[in-house]
């Protein structure tokens, strides 16, 4: 009799958990954007959200948690229920939180379920128009008959992009000095300035200051030219081959979220990204939208985790506390 109450118990339990899976979704959807309103990852985000509550037929709330470069809004998704109700834009930074802070209340690999990439966004290098070089080889050709003198700007020590500076100086040889700004926008302002020569910066922050011809751009970090700036060649065509790095997004979980509604948001989303209004969207924002599977998503994240781990290691980084 207990054997046949615990079979009957249990078949109960599973009907409930595959029925609720197969009406997801019945309510509102929390959609958590780690950063704040106007941010890249905001305006992706937002974008995101339109579209996939036309999908799914219910509406996709935004609750921007900015905080310790997105760990705040991490944190609460890792902690969140796991049905499917509470999901999280990422950016770059959750690969690289783990080697560059000393404590994580959440572990970004056990403790969230990736759904899909969802964008990504190559970063370029610019220099001071008055800096005598015209390509990315003189550029290293300059700073090895100048070691310790050229200096790079960026938003913030272990960004994407300080992170792409020191890949570069190991890759390259090179001894140049990392300039920390609280922004990208000052630090551009410190370079028209000359007080720095030269920066690494995402595409569309740089765009308008590259068409103004008050900076010059050498390289793009990734495997094709930006549409936009069709003349500026890839760092590989430029003479360094492993030197592809972009700041990129994707979709997440909690852990322990049903995977059949896993599959579901990612599927949307694989769907979203091919339309032409989300990829005219998105490329009003200079992003490119990507999409990829739940194991696809799983492996790049892992990857990219010991990537910068080496790099923050290599280029003795400081924790951040």
């Amino acid at each position: 009799m207990r054997l046949t109450l615990f079979a009957l118990l249990s078949f109960l339990f599973a009907a409930t958990a595959a029925n609720g899976a197969s009406d997801y979704p019945n309510k509102p959807i929390r959609f958590v954007v780690p950063f704040p309103p106007g941010s890249t990852l905001d305006t992706v985000g937002r974008i995101m959200g339109q579209k996939l509550a036309e999908r799914l037929g219910q509406p996709v709330v935004i609750d921007n948690r900015p905080g310790a470069g997105g760990n705040v809004g991490y944190e609460f998704v890792a902690k969140a229920k796991p049905d499917g109700y509470t999901i999280v834009i990422n950016s770059a930074g959750l690969a690289i939180s783990p080697s560059l802070y000393k404590k994580l209340n959440f572990d970004p690999i056990k403790d969230l379920a990736p759904i899909s990439l969802v964008a990504q966004i190559p970063i370029m290098v610019l220099v001071r128009p008055s800096l005598p070089v015209k390509n990315l080889k003189e550029l290293v050709d300059y700073a090895k008959a100048n070691p310790g003198k050229l200096s790079f700007g960026t938003g913030g020590v272990g960004t994407g992009p300080h992170l792409a500076g020191e890949l570069f100086k190991t890759l390259a040889k090179i001894d140049i000095v990392h300039v920390p700004y609280k922004g990208a926008g000052p630090a551009m302002m410190s370079m028209i300035g000359g007080e720095i020569d030269m920066m690494l910066i995402v595409v569309p922050t740089a765009l308008p200051q590259i068409q103004a011809g008050k900076v010059r751009a050498l390289a793009v970090l990734s495997n094709e030219r930006f549409p936009s700036l069709p003349n500026v060649p890839t760092a590989k065509e430029a003479g360094i081959d492993t030197w592809e790095v972009a700041v990129w997004y994707g979709v997440l979980a909690p852990a322990g979220t049903p995977r059949d509604i896993v599959d579901r948001l990612s599927a949307e989303w694989t769907k979203i990204a091919a339309m032409p209004d989300t990829m005219e969207k998105m490329q009003s924002a200079e992003v490119e939208p990507i999409s990829g599977t739940p194991e696809q998503f799983s492996a790049f994240l892992k990857a990219e985790t010991v990537r910068w781990a080496k790099v923050i290691k290599e280029a003795n980084i400081l924790s951040i506390d």
